[in-house]
């Protein structure tokens, strides 16, 4: 059974979310951009005026519309799929607006705190669609990759499961690097990005895709049980987020660089 959220940490959510200028949708939700819910363990809810106050229910494969905030509480977890067939899953402790700036189709998520994985769908053409953070934009040319908002000063690790990414920097001029496959990159507040933070060590690749790993064979075991138990990785260190579908074991992932270094 998963423990209840702390004051303290749903104060911290709702906060953020205030801070990014979120509030409930307007009226007319019903014809925006939704994402029904696939897969679910624990405590996940929607943030209505800095409360969490809708929670969700997987059997009534409950929908998030454009500007709602998705919120997860400690052990849980969600996967959402788009009306394109792209998904995107949600990982503990993270708080995460869907469609922010509607109508702009482009713009998937703004990831306020926390962690998510993002997949896809380019089968029927070009898909483009960005990610944000406080720091960050992700810009997607089709692809699977993870997004991660380590703490409080909105800094980003972004990790290119398959495909390309290109990011940017919010808060400072510098490069605008492409990420290939294997390759990822950490985006700090007031540090332009530069060609040498680009890192293709594979022990990132190795925690994410193993932290995932075990989130699905949790939720293989929870059928017929949704909601019900949970496991993740605490968000804001480096273990945090998943990626991959397939991978085995796990190696401590390497120290946030720092200044100039890798």
């Amino acid at each position: 059974m998963t423990n209840s959220p702390s004051k303290s940490w749903i104060g911290r959510v709702a906060l953020a979310a205030l801070a990014a200028g979120v509030c409930s949708p307007p009226l007319g939700a019903q014809d925006r951009p939704v994402a029904v819910i696939e897969q679910m363990t624990g405590q996940v809810s929607l943030m209505r005026d800095g409360r969490l106050d809708i929670p969700l229910d997987l059997a009534k494969h409950n929908q998030v519309y454009a500007q709602q905030v998705i919120v997860t509480g400690p052990s849980s977890y969600a996967k959402f799929r788009l009306e394109d067939n792209s998904t995107f899953e949600v990982y503990e402790n993270s708080t995460v607006v869907f469609k922010q700036d509607w109508p702009a189709w482009s713009h998937l998520l703004n990831v306020i705190m926390g962690r998510v994985k993002v997949f896809i769908d380019h089968s029927k053409g070009p898909n483009n669609n960005s990610v944000t953070t406080p720091t960050a934009v992700i810009s997607v040319r089709g692809t699977i990759f993870d997004v991660v908002v380590e703490d409080a000063d909105g800094t980003t690790l972004v990790s290119c499961d398959d495909g390309l990414v290109q990011v940017r920097n919010l808060t400072a001029p510098g490069n605008e690097p492409l990420l290939h496959k294997g390759e990822w990159v950490r985006i700090f507040r007031g540090q332009g990005l530069l060609g040498n933070r680009i890192n293709k060590n594979p022990a990132i690749q190795i925690a994410l895709r193993a932290a995932r790993d075990a989130m699905q064979v949790l939720l293989q075991r929870q059928v017929g049980a949704p909601g019900v138990g949970g496991v993740g990785i605490p968000a804001g260190t480096t273990t945090v987020g998943a990626q991959g579908d397939k991978g085995k074991g796990g190696a401590a992932p390497p120290p946030a660089p720092t200044g100039g270094g890798h």
